[in-house]
């Protein structure tokens, strides 16, 4: 682990100079190996991940071996933020979905943070909201739309996140994602060349169009999407050019 530089997560760019000085001196700069489980379900959170590329999947396991993905999370927030109400196990497995890096600090020392600064509170409940209306829409979507639409989102709310046309990710891990069997994943990547919404399905990657695919997926991408972007002001692929005012890449955290 080193220290981190220039600062691309949203809700570490969000804080004043003055209280990011509460988490600067703890923040490290980690890798975000693809399908690197970073926590999981029932066990306690250790660390809070402030994603500076890549994505994570927050998934729910099923006793029966199923899964199924619940929210995606990008450079705009972070994960392990229940870590702030105390000593409390991880309500999700979190699963990396694109590769990247992350600022990691403890669970133990956010908290401490968290009672100290009013502007790290402020920034966590602003985007708890979120991650609720993410987490409600998201439980409406499972139930009530369509597996092709919900897969359309998913493959949405990725590249929102990476900002790239060319997604990393494979046919199984999409099947884990929406909870469905891989050869539906397969019949619903057939359908969706036979649109133009994916140019190429390659191993372990997909390349989409995103405005076909955008009329193929259900509403929900486009709510969660202005949710995130009402909450912070600015719009998604932009959140990798934050930065915090005085501070350059390669300056230390």
């Amino acid at each position: 682990m080193t220290a981190p530089g220039g600062i691309s997560n949203g809700l570490l760019a969000a804080l004043p100079a003055t209280d990011l000085d509460f988490l600067r001196p703890e923040l490290a700069m980690v890798a975000l190996d693809q399908d690197a489980v970073l926590s999981r379900a029932g066990e306690p959170i250790e660390y809070v991940f402030f994603p500076h590329g890549g994505a994570i999947s927050l998934m729910i396991d099923m006793a029966d071996g199923q899964t199924v993905a619940t929210a995606a999370v990008g450079r705009e927030g972070a994960v392990g933020m229940l870590s702030v109400l105390g000593p409390s196990p991880s309500a999700a497995t979190a699963v990396v979905s694109a590769a990247g890096t992350a600022a990691l600090i403890s669970a133990s020392r956010f908290h401490a943070a968290f009672n100290r600064s009013p502007a790290i509170r402020h920034a966590v409940q602003k985007y708890t909201r979120a991650m609720l209306v993410q987490f409600q829409l998201g439980s409406a979507c499972n139930a009530l739309h369509p597996v092709e639409a919900r897969m359309a989102r998913w493959l949405l709310q990725l590249r929102d996140r990476i900002d790239h046309d060319i997604l990393p990710i494979t046919q199984q891990a999409l099947s884990q994602i929406l909870g469905v069997r891989r050869t539906t994943v397969t019949l619903l990547m057939r359908n969706l060349r036979a649109r133009g919404a994916i140019r190429s399905d390659q191993r372990g990657r997909v390349e989409i169009d995103r405005l076909r695919l955008a009329a193929a997926a259900c509403e929900c991408h486009d709510t969660m999407r202005l949710e995130v972007e009402e909450i912070f002001s600015i719009n998604m692929p932009d959140l990798a050019r934050w930065r915090v005012s005085g501070v350059e890449s390669g300056d230390a955290i």
